[in-house]
């Protein structure tokens, strides 16, 4: 049977950027204080009239473009998020009408910072069955609209944006191995508490600001140090592989301090690790993809190199995957930086 690979990259993050000065005037809270316990200096906000799936579509664009691979063509479309357009219909659903992909199935992820590596493994399953050809991966998040900007200990961390891979059999190559956890043990560890069927939204929920997100910020740090050394641990015996087979580390973007610990015990060089935090802050299910968009269009992933993503989010949950690269974006195509989307895209 064929293996998996990501065939096509994309991303594409909003034109407005929040920086850590503008936070200065709106929380109790300063650059330094911001930058030295997590490395953020920027983050990106979507415009009012942006919707998540207004961020998926020109990231989507863009890896079909780069993988050569028309909407019509696309058999099912998974978008990871914790911030859809609404409860229903699925954001991937409205995704896949506005990209005229109307043979494809779609549907919605959420397993929170995890979720890209969890679509990942679940497209690559599609694909190695002989189920479906080719898959639209999109992690794609509006944290903007669910962080509360009273909050000091999280309004400074997120930001929006999504990022997407197209994925598809290949010859050599592709997706090595996976391994996905989670312990809901530790849910109310990081929640959004109201606005599900349990604490459905009322003026008591609105007034108590439930409708935010909560952390526990200590425990989620000492979760994130211990899982992303397992979770890279596992994924590495399921490939056969040793730390020194690996080529780049592409890193959930939530804390510099997290990354490094990961980094240190892969025993990479910085260059070998894939880091834009400083630019956009935590991106929830974009965060992975945005960053390796980035590394590819600027020419550092390339063929045959062996690269390492892994995440963990809400829920508690955790996944991390190892893929031997094969995908060539074509030249002249730009990473998210500064970029608006595309006149196609139809963004307002």
């Amino acid at each position: 049977m064929p293996k998996a690979g990501i065939l096509g990259t994309g991303s594409y993050v909003p034109e407005k950027v929040l920086t850590n000065l503008d936070l200065e005037k709106m929380v109790d809270t300063s650059d330094e204080w911001i930058r030295v316990r997590t490395g953020i200096r920027e983050r990106r906000i979507a415009a009012p009239e942006q919707a998540t799936s207004d961020l998926a579509y020109p990231a989507a664009l863009r890896a079909l473009e780069a993988a050569g691979v028309a909407p019509e063509e696309l058999d099912l479309i998974i978008v990871a998020t914790i911030t859809p357009d609404t409860a229903f219909p699925s954001t991937a659903n409205l995704l896949q009408d506005r990209l005229g992909a109307r043979r494809a199935a779609a549907f919605d992820l959420a397993a929170a910072c995890s979720g890209f590596i969890y679509a990942v493994a679940t497209a690559a399953q599609f694909i190695e069955s002989g189920a479906y050809r080719f898959v639209l991966v999109v992690g794609a998040e509006t944290l903007s609209r669910i962080v509360d900007w009273e909050d000091r200990s999280t309004a400074v961390l997120f930001g929006d944006g999504a990022g997407a891979v197209v994925m598809g059999p290949v010859v050599s190559g592709g997706l090595q191995a996976f391994t996905l956890g989670s312990d809901g043990s530790g849910g109310c560890l990081l929640e959004l508490p109201a606005g599900g069927s349990r604490r459905p939204a009322s003026h008591e929920t609105v007034d108590q600001r439930l409708h935010f997100l909560k952390m526990n910020g200590r425990e989620v740090f000492k979760f994130a140090v211990r899982i992303m050394d397992e979770a890279s641990e596992a994924v590495l015996v399921k490939a056969g592989l040793r730390k020194e087979a690996l080529d780049f580390l592409v890193p959930h973007q939530a804390n510099l301090r997290i990354i490094e610990s990961a980094r240190e015990r892969l025993g990479l060089p910085p260059e070998k690790v894939i880091v834009n935090l400083d630019r956009y802050g935590n991106m929830s299910t974009a965060s992975i993809p945005v960053a390796l968009d980035e590394a590819v269009r600027s020419g550092r992933i390339r063929p045959g190199d062996k690269v390492l993503m892994v995440g963990f989010g809400a829920g508690l949950t955790w996944g991390a995957a190892i893929v031997e690269w094969t995908a060539a974006v074509k030249p002249g195509r730009e990473g998210a930086a500064g970029r608006e989307a595309p006149a196609e895209a139809g963004i307002r």
